[in-house]
């Protein structure tokens, strides 16, 4: 089978001038085996529990990961074939299995050029000890060899979790989940990891939605508070995130069309909030009533010390056809562009140099970055610029946005990297492209004579350890 070159080069994504090179292997060389702090990830707790072995390799590697399921899909694959059904992944014998792989082999020179191949390529040489390139005549022969590693103790998922070096694991969890797997690992003296909650509220905000009704009533429900009113709704949501602070949550994390933050006094809210209950409220009532919750949430995290996390600017499921038929994450959500300034406004007039708020704002709109969020973050003290995420989650875009954001907001008023993932094996081969960008751009500050490389092996640290272990509140 041909070879990927040996494996990964080891001065891959650094500059290439040979001084600054040597610069950024002599930083990266002081972080690379530092431990991950992951405060963002969509990693069900349950494998932990569990601890069970993977199915097999298209429903570790490729299901779940809308990033490499959207440009299959591009290019004519169709979701059916990739392990995707109505509600999610699908359960898939060994023959469909292995059909969902070969899609993914035949087509990997689709890849290349995008992080999904740098990820794939490094987790097939890091955790598998592949060096050959996935490809039709390759694909069966690489199954059996991932298949059969994954019967091995060592690929566990409690196993993977300690060779990561994973220090703190943040999973993304729905208000109503009783957080049971959570209790079960923080209750198992075997585990000695730290895996916490991230309170995901969004759909519970959209009052526009055609479920919500239910989901308010349901919301009450779990919290035992009567949701019938405004004022026993803000009630509810504010029991569950305190039930999550109980189980070792962190953050609340949200995702809107927009980033607006707009306040309404508290009898418009409940008048439209109770219209919603009928089912009578407009489009415009309900913006209006999700931008003033992004308000209220920003309140609740003063009082609760619950990190929040932002990341508007998505059109979820553009496809209405695909969401008909495969449900959500399945790639076809599309950016939007962003105003930052004016949309955060009233919130940071209330809460914006408060002391026991974190405001993590991320984008996918690159414009925003030095014209709007750098100067919001050099200014606000509780505001912190969101490292990039999603679709510029990229080499390209990550050295970009050092560029933007730096001279205006330093290195300490950002994030630290967050991997956003529902691919476990990917999480260290992403830390690890993050701490490798970021020891470039450091080298570079290094050789132009604006660094030390004491102060830049020191700002490598910060940004692994020190900087996401602040914010994040760990």
């Amino acid at each position: 089978m041909p070879p990927l070159a040996s494996g990964p080069h080891p001065d891959r994504l650094f500059p290439a001038q040979p001084e600054t090179r040597a610069v950024a292997r002599r930083l990266y060389e002081q972080v690379k085996d530092l431990p991950i702090i992951s405060p963002h990830s969509h990693v069900p707790p349950a494998w932990l529990v569990d601890d069970q072995p993977f199915s097999d390799p298209a429903s570790l590697l490729l299901v779940p990961d809308h990033y490499a399921l959207r440009l299959l899909h591009a290019n004519g694959a169709e979701l059916s074939d990739l392990g995707r059904g109505p509600d999610g992944p699908l359960p898939l014998d060994e023959a469909a299995a292995r059909k969902a792989w070969r899609i993914l082999c035949e087509n990997y020179h689709l890849f290349r050029g995008t992080p999904v191949k740098y990820w794939f390529d490094t987790t097939f040489a890091d955790v598998f000890g592949i060096a050959e390139t996935p490809s039709a005549r390759t694909a069966d022969a690489l199954y059996d060899q991932i298949a059969e590693a994954l019967t091995r103790p060592e690929l566990r998922p409690r196993a993977l979790f300690e060779r990561f070096n994973i220090s703190v694991l943040a999973t993304t969890d729905d208000p109503l989940d009783d957080l049971a797997a959570h209790r079960a690992l923080a209750a198992d003296p075997t585990f000695t990891g730290r895996v916490v909650p991230t309170f995901r509220p969004d759909r519970f905000l959209e009052l526009g939605r055609p479920d919500w009704p239910g989901l308010a009533r349901r919301l009450g429900e779990v919290a035992d508070v009567d949701t019938g009113s405004y004022a026993g709704y803000v009630a509810a949501l504010e029991n569950r995130r305190r039930y999550f602070v109980e189980h070792g949550a962190v953050s609340s994390d949200h995702s809107h069309y927009d980033a607006g933050t707009e306040p309404l006094d508290e009898a418009d809210a409940a008048r439209i909030y109770a219209a919603a209950l009928r089912g009578e409220a407009t489009t415009a009532e309900t913006v209006s009533f999700r931008r003033h919750m992004m308000c209220e949430t920003a309140r609740m995290a003063t009082e609760d010390g619950l990190v929040m996390t932002l990341h508007p600017a998505v059109r979820r499921d553009h496809d209405p056809v695909t969401l008909a038929h495969y449900g959500h994450d399945v790639g076809s959500d599309i950016p939007v562009s962003l105003e930052l300034t004016e949309a955060l406004r009233p919130l940071l007039a209330r809460y914006g140099n408060h002391p026991n708020l974190h405001l993590v704002v991320f984008t996918i709109d690159e414009s925003v970055y030095s014209r709007e969020l750098a100067p919001m973050a050099g200014y606000y003290r509780s505001l912190y610029v969101g490292v990039p995420w999603w679709f510029i989650d990229a080499p390209e875009a990550i050295r970009r946005f050092r560029g933007a954001v730096t001279e205006t907001a330093g290195f300490y008023r950002t994030s630290g990297f967050i991997d956003d993932t529902r691919a476990f094996l990917s999480i260290p081969t992403r830390h690890d492209m993050s701490r490798r960008l970021d020891a470039g751009y450091l080298a570079e500050l290094v050789t132009q004579h604006r660094l030390t490389e004491e102060e830049a092996a020191q700002t490598a640290h910060d940004l692994v350890a020190t900087i996401p272990a602040k914010v994040f509140k760990l």
